[in-house]
């Protein structure tokens, strides 16, 4: 089930997440766009996902993931190959929104860290690291190539292979995928079987398990303190993924090496989420996450200053933890919540937090397109990345239901 996960998230992350940032030039300069308008596409697709999330979070508990894995390998492989097509802004939008990013999140985002919450407990740390890492993998094997196909063949042919891509390799994929171990007889981590009658709900066997319901989850600080934490960690990462080359092109680096340095930040991005996946399951979560939220400020400080590629590499380092630490993140309120209601819990959550991928493109191309620099805009994610380790390092565990 994690290696299944895995792969799709290996799939969407090269060339959907990291995609776009390929994209983004040779698509704006086609169609006249300025910076602010093509990251509003991006956002726009966020704000959708933020909607959908409350509705997905319900559809993935009641049914399980196979269903919304399916429907989202069809859309975004049909839509990459509708984008292909484009000739207006209004036909980008309706595109883009409409198809390629429909059920994107739910499918390639959600659905395998809702399989992988539901296969583990003792170990739910580790697989959720190994699933998440995965698009950085993705992002590694597949952000040069795209750059390479866009440089060669035109960015409307590399969307076209895209989307046949993603129809030809996320189809079988998704028929390895189960609803949760109990279903086939098996128990989380790898435990001794349970008997068949007790092969219903995620957590047979298990009664020592705390489970939440959405409504208890809400009434605790640590919801809402995850919540703020990681909408505002979602400000500074989007910000920086969807105008990476653009900012790099901005310090003097060529579009083609600054694809070769988004594929490398993604390629450093799996030891980072092995290590603080290892991490996470033998120290206080929270603290560690609020910890990575400094060590990340300080590599967008090296990238502010930055003036030769020594200075960009340490960044590249550094600034690897803001994603790395997804999967801690939603390991703690695995942990903290339980795997019966985990997917209501997330999507009401990500209804929230996918905000922060609306507000940090945009704010991001509108002040580059006002001041020419993206200076204000770095200097700005600092604090927003100090705000966002304060409250990290703000949560407790709730108390049990029965407390």
């Amino acid at each position: 089930m994690i290696a299944v996960g895995s792969a799709l998230r290996i799939l969407g992350g090269g060339l959907y997440y990291y995609g776009f940032s390929v994209f983004f030039l040779p698509l704006s300069q086609d169609l006249g766009l300025n910076r602010a308008a093509t990251s509003l596409v991006f956002s726009l697709a966020r704000a959708q996902g933020a909607f959908e999330a409350p509705v997905a979070g319900y559809f993935l508990d009641r049914y399980g993931p196979r269903p919304l894995i399916l429907a989202a390998i069809v859309t975004t492989g049909i839509g990459h190959m509708m984008l292909s097509g484009v000739e207006s802004y209004i036909g980008l939008l309706i595109v883009y929104m409409g198809v390629v990013s429909l059920s994107f999140q739910a499918g390639f985002m959600d659905a395998p860290m809702v399989i992988a919450n539901t296969w583990f407990i003792r170990q739910r740390t580790m697989a959720m690291s190994v699933v998440s890492a995965s698009i950085g993998l993705g992002g590694f094997l597949f952000t040069p190539v795209l750059a390479y196909a866009v440089h060669a063949w035109g960015w409307r042919n590399a969307a076209f292979g895209a989307g046949v891509v993603f129809l030809i390799a996320g189809l079988p994929l998704a028929l390895f995928v189960r609803r949760s171990p109990e279903s086939m007889g098996l128990r989380p981590d790898g435990d001794a079987p349970v008997p068949s009658g007790l092969r219903d709900a995620p957590g047979a066997g298990h009664g020592a398990e705390t489970n939440f319901t959405l409504s208890d989850a809400m009434r605790t600080s640590a919801f809402w303190l995850l919540t703020a934490a990681t909408a505002l960690r979602i400000v500074a990462l989007s910000a920086i993924n969807v105008h990476y080359i653009p900012l790099l092109v901005w310090k003097g680096v060529s579009e083609q090496h600054a694809a070769f340095l988004l594929g490398a930040q993604a390629l450093l991005g799996l030891p980072s989420h092995v290590l603080l996946g290892w991490l996470a399951d033998r120290v206080n979560k929270a603290r560690l996450m609020a910890l990575c939220m400094l060590v990340a400020m300080v590599g967008l400080i090296f990238l502010i200053y930055a003036k030769s590629e020594w200075q960009l590499w340490i960044f590249l380092l550094l600034f690897t933890v803001v994603e790395s630490t997804f999967p801690a993140n939603w390991s703690t309120v695995g942990e903290f919540f339980g795997r019966e209601n985990f997917a209501k819990i997330r999507g009401t959550m990500s209804f929230v937090q996918a905000w922060g991928a609306v507000i940090g493109p945009v704010a991001a191309g509108a002040v580059y397109d006002a001041t020419h620099s993206y200076n204000h805009l770095l200097w700005g994610l600092v604090v927003v990345l100090l705000v966002t380790g304060v409250l990290y390092a703000m949560v407790v565990r709730p108390a049990s239901i029965a407390e």
